[in-house]
Order: C-alpha cells, then structure tokens, then sequence
C-alpha cells in the first residue's frame, strides 16, 4: 500500500504570503515601527517596503482585509525557528553512583546532588556498583537503593526500577 505524499500545494499554504505573493488589495498595513498605516492598495505597501528595503508580510491572512507587517522576512523567520528550538528542552540523564557500603552521610548528599538534577528537569540513573565478595550481599546495594528511591519520592517518580545488570544495580528516576 503506497503512502500518500504531501503535495507543494500543502506546504505552500502553510507558509506566509510575503511581497508578490499576497493577491489581495486593499491590506491593512502596519509599519516597521508598529504604527497602523491603514487601509492602502496592496502595490502601494509594496513600494512603501521597497522604499524601506523591507518585505510586506501577511501576518493576519483570515481577516478582512488582511494584516500586512513591514519587515525584514529573513530575520523574523530566523527568530521564529529559533524561539522554536529553544522552546524543545533536552532532557539530560545524570547518574549518581553508589556502594553497597556508602556511609548515610554521603548517601544523603548523593540524593541532594539527585533533587538538584531533578529541579532541572534532568532524568537520574542510580547505579549501585558491587566490587569483589559484596556480591555476596546483593541485599546491602538493595537497602541503599530503596533508601535512595524513597527520599527521592517527593521530587522525582521512578521512571524502570531497580534491576539488576551483572555487577551493578540500576534504577532511572524522571523528574515529576
């Protein structure tokens, strides 16, 4: 079954009318300062941008008659991509590392370190790591890593939970 492929047509329609584009005469106007101009031929704002070394945009294209803005159209379309970008966050994974025989103390800092992580909207991946004869005594990293997950209940969710992967024990923990 072949897939339907978007025509040019589509796409056009969804960019904005600039210079001779725009079909429509009489637009209003707006100047590169934002004062209204008012209702003038479409050939008119075109020679006022020209004289200005400007594009006249359609900005307002549903309203009658339309909306047309004296700009620069390759600045305000590099703003637009850029606002647009900025506005996709990365989302970042930390990891913070323990032993099965970490003291409290430090265990607790670990965790402030995680909040922090968290507050920035980072994912934290807690890896307990077991050297030598503590893999033995799996059930000590376990303790440390439910101790971790509980404290950090309040300012992150658990995203997969603690899973064992050889010698070390994994938890992922996404902000709330």
């Amino acid at each position: 079954m072949a897939l339907a492929r978007k025509t040019n047509q589509q796409e056009s329609r969804d960019t904005v009318r600039i210079n001779s584009q725009i079909r429509i005469s009489p637009v209003r106007v707006v100047s590169e300062e934002g004062e209204q101009l008012g209702i003038i031929p479409t050939e008119a704002a075109l020679d006022r941008a020209r004289d200005a070394g400007l594009d006249l945009v359609e900005v307002a294209p549903n309203e009658r008659p339309p909306v047309c803005r004296i700009m620069d159209y390759g600045k305000f379309k590099y703003e637009k991509n850029k606002k647009q970008q900025s506005s996709h966050t990365k989302t970042k994974t930390k990891e913070i590392r323990l032993r099965p025989k970490t003291g409290n103390e430090d265990v607790r800092t670990k965790i402030r370190q995680a909040e922090k992580f968290l507050e920035h909207k980072d994912k934290v991946q807690v890896s307990v790591l077991f050297r030598g004869r503590e893999m033995a005594h799996i059930e000590e990293g376990r303790k440390v890593m439910e101790m971790v997950v509980e404290m950090l209940s309040e300012v992150g969710k658990v995203e997969t939970p603690p899973q064992q992967h050889g010698r070390r024990m994994i938890c992922m923990i996404a902000p709330k």
